[in-house]
């Protein structure tokens, strides 16, 4: 699984348009054959930070990704909406393939 987590710090003025894109970013995302999940978060103590999480089967769909025109999209329009330039961590983790079960806390 390729694992990808991407902060992007969004001018205040350009809210509205950043969460109009990041909706259809998401939904388009989610919707790729190699995804296996794709959220947005959003820090509580700065609504202008948006935090990318990411889950691709395998490089070879990392790579299909990158190939898509959403991403394209984003590309293109993210330079005007970003206050700096995104930080991400990329992890590549062959023998995981998906989210599993947090071993401390389980429902009552």
């Amino acid at each position: 699984m390729i694992l990808i987590n991407v902060v992007f710090p969004i001018r205040p003025e350009k809210i509205d348009e950043w969460l109009s894109l990041a909706a259809t970013y998401a939904e388009a995302v989610e919707a790729e054959d190699g995804c296996l999940f794709f959220q947005w978060s959003r820090r509580l103590d700065d609504p202008t930070l948006f935090v990318a999480v990411e889950g691709f089967r395998d490089a070879a769909a990392g790579e299909a990704h990158v190939g898509t025109a959403h991403f394209a999209e984003l590309m293109e329009r993210g330079p005007d909406l970003v206050a700096e330039q995104p930080q991400i961590i990329y992890t590549d983790t062959p023998d995981v393939d998906g989210w599993g079960p947090m071993g401390e806390i389980s429902p009552r």
